[in-house]
């Protein structure tokens, strides 16, 4: 990177699994939280944030959805990918005990995935719009009663006890991130395991997609992502891509030519070394 890099924005509050991906990637950062994704990429765009830390995939919860329909919309670039494992702690006030919880409080989206543990308590559960803001309040309510599921690094912030660790269903629950700047950052040509994202789009003709995506199959190259986007008559027209390869590879060079040539508003979004968790577990088949 040529300049410094000082501030990096996501989505929630500190402690949020955001935050800890930020912190793990970049611990000379200062992490700046944000209300929604919009407003996180709103701060990089004026320039009060040097990166952005955004979550695109879950391993059970699916796609981030808003996350998708806000990327086409800005002028940025990916610059990197984190995986970050997503490690559930049942989190207390000070002195609390687990047979003392009567409420819980967390994401939509954690307290499923912990469904299993909470069976085990007589408890009743209450969302929150983030992990880390139901954290803030159980230590704000300081009521030992109530409990949050959250992160480690919310239990440190917001000086909470950890009652259980480790408490979600499935040990594969995993987040996929995206690095997003207003600069683009390309790795060298002739670096291995890189990632190139990729939006276009398609007119609505018998094989278009097919005929778009040919030139990725007879050239080698593993396309390990695609999203479509429907258009107001509800039809599949743009499609983000993540394909195996550097954009200026001969192998990707003629994908993309043949891309042009059957597809229309090609627009690279960036590419990036692959994470080491890629190459270790989702080329495996084990994610």
């Amino acid at each position: 990177m040529t300049k410094k890099l000082k501030t990096i924005a996501f989505q929630g509050a500190h402690g949020a699994y955001s935050d800890l991906s930020c912190r793990t990637v970049f611990p000379e950062m200062e992490t700046l939280p944000c209300h929604s994704f919009d407003e996180a990429f709103r701060v990089l765009a004026d320039g009060r944030a040097d990166l952005a830390m955004i979550p695109v995939d879950n391993s059970i919860a699916g796609r981030v959805a808003d996350v998708h329909h806000l990327i086409p919309q800005g002028d940025f670039f990916i610059i990197g990918e984190h995986f970050q494992p997503v490690n559930h702690m049942l989190l207390g006030v000070k002195g609390a005990k687990i047979e003392d919880i009567k409420h819980v409080h967390s994401h939509i989206h954690a307290l499923p995935q912990c469904r299993e543990y909470l069976k085990t308590l007589d408890v009743q559960s209450h969302v929150h719009a983030d992990t880390a803001g139901a954290a803030k309040e159980i230590s704000e309510k300081n009521d030992k009663h109530h409990a949050a599921i959250a992160s480690s690094l919310a239990a440190e912030i917001y000086g909470l006890d950890v009652l259980a660790q480790d408490i979600e269903d499935q040990s594969h629950n995993v987040t996929r991130f995206l690095i997003f700047s207003t600069e683009p950052e390309f790795p060298d040509v002739d670096d291995e395991d890189v990632v190139t994202s990729l939006l276009f789009e398609v007119g609505n003709i018998p094989a278009s997609l097919y005929k778009a995506l040919g030139g990725f199959a007879t050239n080698g190259l593993s396309m390990t992502k695609l999203e479509s986007y429907v258009d107001e008559k509800f039809q599949a027209a743009r499609f983000f891509c993540d394909i195996e390869g550097h954009p200026e590879s001969l192998p990707m060079r003629r994908a993309l030519a043949e891309l042009d040539f059957f597809a229309k508003d090609v627009r690279l979004l960036g590419a990036y070394k692959a994470n080491d968790f890629r190459k270790k577990h989702v080329n495996n088949d084990e994610f």
